[in-house]
């Protein structure tokens, strides 16, 4: 301690400094987030490890994140679910089906952009037609992108839509179809946030495991 106060005034103030940042970088750079991950992984390990989803012991996805169910040429499988669409592609590829986690966002058109009303109504008119349904049944969430474009949900009413054409691609009962929509519905968040959704991951999953044609 004699030592360091014969030290110039400018040199104790930087080995204090030090001192503090070595403290601080093990309580905070190590130390808390030690402790942090072990009770994330003792408490829910699924959500501290990505809430990965796994088909025959192996991860296929996120149930956080939407992915697409198209051929290689971007087109929709009718024998899966669809997502709702999303803004999240690389513009400079056109063959990047979106749900890419390198450009989540939106497309930020305002409601009123005569682009947005144009992709909506091309959106619209391609679910009716891929669905079989009138164009009046198609649901907002079916035309429309997420704010992130990663969105793995789609309200009832979407999924609803898609049975009749998933169960016939694969040779199904569409009753069991839906049967299986049903049971996939997730309620609000303690009863009063979001809206009651599906999700189209976890879904496609529970589907390919009922069987039929793919």
């Amino acid at each position: 301690m004699v030592i360091a106060s014969r030290l110039p005034a400018p040199v104790r103030q930087h080995l204090t400094a030090l001192r503090a940042l070595l403290v601080l970088t093990v309580i905070a750079g190590i130390a808390y987030p030690l402790v942090i991950t072990g009770i994330a992984q003792t408490v829910m390990p699924g959500q501290a490890n990505g809430s990965l989803v796994q088909r025959a012991g192996s991860p296929v996805g996120s149930s956080l994140l939407g992915q697409p169910f198209v051929d290689a040429k971007g087109n929709p499988l009718r024998q899966w679910f669809q997502p709702r669409p999303t803004a999240a592609a690389d513009a400079s590829n056109s063959s990047d089906p979106g749900y890419n986690p390198l450009f989540s966002g939106s497309s930020n058109l305002g409601p009123t952009n005569p682009d947005l009303i144009k992709k909506i109504n091309d959106r619209r008119a391609a679910v009716a037609a891929f669905d079989g349904v009138a164009p009046g049944d198609v649901p907002p969430d079916a035309v429309t992108a997420s704010a992130s474009g990663l969105d793995p949900d789609i309200s009832p009413a979407y999924a609803y839509l898609q049975t009749n054409r998933v169960a016939t691609a694969r040779g199904l009962n569409p009753a069991a179809v839906r049967v299986l929509v049903t049971d996939h519905i997730q309620n609000r968040v303690l009863g009063i946030l979001g809206e009651p959704r599906v999700n189209v991951v976890e879904l496609n999953l529970a589907l390919d495991a009922l069987g039929g044609a793919r």
